[in-house]
């Protein structure tokens, strides 16, 4: 698969997405839109893949939304522009359900849609001087499509916060509000801490990784006692898999010839 907007490298269980539109900072545009949600619909298609990872190129992550492609938007018909709205949505849903972890690795701007990303990736490593922004209300916008997506990521509380104020805030505060995971103080180190995350990942089981994700997903859209039923019923199926009994075997045996020796 070859795109315009985006950089993809396949190896055996990992697949490396970079946002290749870096004059631009990355901003998202229709292609780039449609590029992503291709991607992400191929991978659900391709069970060998483990892991994927997701990086800007250039200096910035993701600046938000390609103005150009808004001032475009905003002389649509109503009909088609929110036609033009659900693609939007459709690109993040299709990252946020991507049924293997989605690393992403971030520095320098991540800015309104960048930060709709972030909130889609299971696990994000972040430049510590990186800067992040939910600046819509300054165009007289609102984060209404990343909303459901930042809502699961931070809560209502720092939603609510930082919609409405539209403050640029750094790595520190993004690890706070649960943007980001963990930070790091240079720049060449993303790619190292991005590597060993995908190394503990491609080390468990991937039946049991998919499960765990697709477990939480759930989770957290079903009531109290939905919740029992749904976590009853994860254990039950999942410890008679072929994964689960190889695995407890291979821990009982080696805890075995430990004992042995």
């Amino acid at each position: 698969r070859r795109y315009n907007t985006l950089l993809v490298k396949y190896t055996a269980h990992q697949i490396d997405i970079r946002l290749n539109r870096p004059e631009a900072r990355n901003a998202l545009n229709e292609e780039m839109i449609t590029e992503l949600t291709d991607v992400f619909q191929f991978i659900a298609t391709m069970p060998d893949f483990r892991v994927v990872t997701l990086m800007g190129e250039g200096p910035a992550f993701c600046a938000g939304a390609d103005l150009n492609w808004m001032q475009r938007a905003s002389q649509l018909k109503a009909k088609d522009n929110e036609a033009d709205a659900k693609q939007l949505y459709d690109c993040f849903e299709a990252i946020d359900q991507c049924a293997i972890p989605v690393i992403g690795g971030v520095q320098g701007y991540v800015l309104g849609g960048g930060v709709g990303l972030v909130s889609v990736c299971d696990y994000v490593v972040a430049f510590h001087r990186t800067h992040f922004s939910l600046s819509e209300v300054r165009l007289g916008l609102v984060p209404a499509i990343i909303g459901p997506f930042l809502l699961n990521k931070m809560g209502a509380s720092w939603c609510r916060a930082l919609f409405l104020s539209a403050e640029r805030f750094e790595t520190a505060k993004a690890l706070d509000v649960g943007l980001v995971h963990e930070q790091v103080n240079a720049i060449h180190d993303l790619t190292a801490a991005i590597q060993r995350l995908s190394t503990h990942i491609t080390a468990a089981y991937p039946g049991a990784v998919r499960t765990a994700k697709s477990f939480l997903r759930q989770l957290v859209a079903v009531s109290d006692e939905e919740k029992k039923k749904l976590a009853v019923q994860t254990l039950a199926n999942i410890r008679v898999s072929e994964e689960a009994k190889a695995g407890i075997l291979s821990f009982l045996e080696k805890r075995y010839k430990t004992k042995l020796l």
